[in-house]
């Protein structure tokens, strides 16, 4: 008993165990199939499409910034806010489709995650495909969240594979500056496609839900503390915590979606193979190309990532129809104290896991789980903003002129790839 002790005081002592939602929220943005579409980015247009994540950056952390203030502020989440400041139809249709784009995005996430076990381990794809989902699925009912977080936490050192396999290869530098800054490309469809794949899920409402309602969740793990604009005591020391964990975690996340589109850029884009399908399939052609060690890597990563991935995206749902509906909602409920929060957790994964099995392609269920995102991440955007401004949601705890105006730009570069999305050509 000493000994675990010890190990439990030695790990409260890590820097991992103090970090918030926003490294999570980060990791979790680079899923498996977060991973296939910036592969796809490197392999189709090489370096040209590394100037994606220092714009995308700034605009994904001042919007989940904004989803965190909300959430410690008020004491409540996303939709829970949606529902008392905005008419019924905005909730109800935005989670819908959220609980609809991130059933397809769990179908092909644990079909990448399967695919990857089968090649790392040898066993059968479809076998591990169910590991995984009942794994995942026993971890968030049974385990509580403050127990649950830390196996999360620790999950995201996962993303460093990727930073590792550049150390694999040869990497022109001097080039990957310039067309950081200068990129070359025709602007036509495919083009087009790529962009909007890279923002879309790169800025994902899902994200939105699942950091707003970690706030609260956090909160309530502290002994004593409130929302902020009912005790405003320590509201000085919160916000300057949620402002470091999230510009942090979302930094995290774009350099590891950087170095993931510069590896298969200067690994598979210059030997030719531009289409990538899946995450898999990016880390498989890697394999002849740049050694087993960098294989190893980039799937092992692959695996990690997921049992992030899915975990955030079938909570995110279930937050927001637990909310829109009035359900006690929560990972650090009891299963039987929060019946309807865990059951759309359960039903959201186990379709993503029925899937497999139907004519139902994975890559088709990411392509529509993107249009889905890329429809509704605009005005959902538009209404965090709405929300963040408010004195009668926010109290004196509104956002600062700087982060609306990079939200509004969110809108502006969302709203632009989502219409592109729907032009023909």
């Amino acid at each position: 008993m000493g000994v675990i002790r010890f190990i439990r005081g030695r790990l409260k002592e890590h820097p991992l165990y103090h970090i918030g939602p926003g490294l999570i929220t980060g990791v979790a943005d680079d899923d498996p199939s977060g991973i296939a579409t910036y592969s796809q980015a490197g392999a189709q247009f090489g370096l040209n499409m590394l100037w994606t994540m220092p714009l995308a950056f700034p605009l994904m952390a001042a919007v989940q910034y904004m989803c965190a203030r909300i959430g410690r502020v008020t004491g409540k989440g996303l939709a829970a806010n949606i529902k008392t400041a905005f008419p019924p139809l905005v909730l109800q249709g935005v989670v819908l489709l959220l609980l609809l784009a991130n059933t397809l995005n769990i179908a092909a996430d644990v079909a990448a995650m399967g695919e990857v076990a089968e090649l790392v381990l040898g066993f059968d794809r479809h076998v591990m495909t169910a590991v995984f989902v009942f794994g995942t699925l026993i971890l968030q009912v049974f385990v509580p969240y403050h127990r649950y977080v830390n196996f999360l936490k620790w999950l995201t050192i996962s993303l460093l594979a990727y930073a590792a396999v550049l150390f694999t290869v040869r990497v022109p530098w001097s080039e990957v500056l310039q067309h950081t800054l200068w990129p070359r490309f025709i602007l036509n469809s495919d083009t087009a496609a790529v962009i909007v794949g890279v923002f879309g899920t790169t800025i994902s409402p899902y994200l939105f839900f699942w950091q707003a309602s970690e706030e609260v969740e956090d909160m309530h793990a502290k002994k004593g503390a409130v929302a902020l604009v009912s005790n405003a005591k320590f509201a000085g020391e919160e916000l300057r915590r949620i402002r470091w964990d999230t510009w942090s975690g979302m930094f995290y996340s774009n350099a590891t979606a950087y170095f993931i589109i510069l590896a298969t850029a200067v690994t598979l884009n210059v030997s030719g193979i531009t289409d990538i399908n899946t995450a898999a399939q990016a880390a498989s052609a890697l394999r002849p190309l740049a050694g087993d060690f960098a294989f190893i890597l980039f799937a092992m990563g692959i695996l990690g990532v997921g049992l992030i991935g899915v975990p955030v995206l079938a909570a995110s749902g279930a937050y927001a129809l637990s909310e829109a509906m009035g359900w006690n909602s929560g990972l650090e409920n009891k299963a039987n104290d929060a019946r309807g929060f865990y059951s759309i957790i359960a039903v959201s994964v186990l379709l993503g896991l029925v899937i497999q099995y139907t004519p139902i392609s994975p890559m088709k269920a990411l392509f529509w789980s993107a249009v889905i995102n890329g429809v509704i991440a605009v005005p959902l955007i538009v209404v965090i903003i709405l929300l963040v401004s408010k004195k009668s949601v926010m109290g004196n705890f509104t956002a600062s002129r700087p982060i609306i105006f990079l939200g509004w730009v969110a809108v502006a570069v969302m709203g632009a790839a989502a219409i592109m999305m729907f032009i023909p050509g």
